[in-house]
């Protein structure tokens, strides 16, 4: 029988590659270019609640809003400007901002209002448009496209592709870490067949293990049925493969709870920074568990703690040469609710704030202007006003970046954009 890589990958949900189910992997996207500078988009799926990462303890509605919410130096924050202070879960970055290598934007939002759905506000993140269209391509994969030269890192994808931003035309190669990456001796040499004549799709598969932390050796088969095995409805044992794929899928569901997620983003950004050593110019991958419903001290401790040792892998990995021309851009679908809720936490809002890092962003600074807490400035009177469009930003680091036109920019990268006044975000 003639196996496929894509026969192959589709199969592999079911005979062991346990990790295609898992919560806990990222897709990475990467694409080469030319240019020498650097680009890492995250994306912070899950709404990202600004005013309480990138706090403005001088406005004095705050608390009034928030009661039981201590912001500022008082609640442990680090103060930034006077006015706004730094969530102290992100203490690890101070030195970057005393550097002047973080930055935040406040107060912006991508041009999605008023149904405030994760799905939908991701979907017009990645696609970077004024609304919602089908088969859009994401901005980052136009800006491929504008730009001479470009050039796929790699030429394969393992996994489960999410990150649209580099959806589109323009040659880009998407790989996913197999995070907990587990074969069942029958998919692995199901993999070694299909990979005998294809060596850079063995290349690929080899990186994903190694990343993993497992091995390419195959075990011999036990063709006697365990004492353990797991039977079908009729009593009959579960082929190898499937057997372990849902023992392992029970095993995976109880280590959910234990494992800490900081690894496998610490892992991922290892992985970023490497291919960016090289000849990869653009890489983007998203961080997990913004919602913060209830609790959300206790949720966003754990979501910039992760945030945060990306951005200080990222730095250390790529050494200083490479982080001196690197900008880091972390964005999240829409803000929260300026009231906190019954339940300690806040629900999905619209305006919020924008992360910036790397030794080519001008930091230590709060862009942006504010709009003000009292009722009467806040959209529809529950969320913070937008007053900026984040897709603004973004748009004069590419511009900087990348030497694309502002014409460019606005009518092809992030079509029906007004980009404003130059922000000078870059050093």
């Amino acid at each position: 029988m003639s196996l496929t890589r894509r026969a192959f990958l589709g199969r592999s949900a079911l005979i062991g590659c346990s990790a295609a189910a898992s919560p806990l992997l990222t897709p990475v996207s990467f694409a080469a270019a030319p240019w020498d500078t650097r680009l890492v988009v995250i994306v912070l799926r899950g709404a990202m609640d600004g005013l309480d990462v990138v706090q403005p303890y001088g406005d004095p509605k705050l608390t009034a809003w928030r009661p039981t919410f201590i912001p500022g130096p008082n609640g442990g924050a680090k103060d930034l400007d006077g006015f706004f202070s730094l969530n102290k879960a992100l203490k690890p970055l101070w030195p970057l901002w005393k550097s002047g290598e973080l930055g935040f934007v406040h107060a912006v939002s991508t041009p999605y209002r008023d149904k405030r759905s994760h799905f939908e506000g991701q979907d017009l993140l990645e696609a970077g448009t004024t609304h919602l269209l089908d088969n859009r391509d994401g901005w980052l994969n136009r800006m491929l496209q504008v730009l001479p030269g470009v050039e796929p890192q790699t030429a394969f994808a393992i996994g489960h592709g999410e990150m649209r931003l580099l959806d589109g035309p323009a040659p880009v190669a998407n790989w996913t870490p197999e995070v907990e990456l587990s074969l069942s001796p029958q998919a692995m040499q199901l993999a070694q067949v299909m990979m005998e004549d294809d060596p850079q799709f063995h290349a690929a598969f080899t990186d994903a293990v190694m990343l993993s932390g497992g091995t390419l050796e195959i075990e011999p088969l036990n063709q006697e049925t365990p004492a353990d095995a797991v039977l079908d409805e009729d009593g009959n044992p579960l082929p190898g493969g499937m057997m372990a794929e849902r023992q392992m899928m029970a095993e995976d569901t109880q280590a959910m709870g234990r494992k800490p997620r900081v690894s496998v983003y610490k892992d991922v950004a290892a992985f970023a920074a490497e291919q960016l050593r090289g000849p990869a110019r653009v890489a983007s991958f998203s961080i997990n568990g913004w919602d913060s419903h209830q609790r959300q001290e206790k949720v966003l401790t754990a979501a910039l703690g992760n945030l945060s040792d990306v951005i200080l892998t990222l730095k250390s990995d790529l050494g200083p040469q490479i982080w001196g021309k690197t900008a880091v851009v972390a964005v999240t679908e829409f803000g929260r609710t300026v009231r906190e809720n019954g339940t300690v936490g806040t629900d999905h809002g619209t305006g919020g704030a924008m992360l910036m890092a790397g030794g080519a962003i001008r930091g230590g600074k709060v862009y942006g202007r504010w709009p003000g807490l009292a009722e009467a400035d806040l959209y529809e009177g529950r969320d913070l006003m937008p007053t900026g469009d984040v897709r603004a930003p973004i748009g004069w680091i590419m511009r900087g970046l990348t030497g694309l036109s502002r014409s460019e920019i606005e009518s092809v990268v992030f079509p029906g954009l007004d980009m404003g006044k130059p922000m000078k975000i870059l050093a």
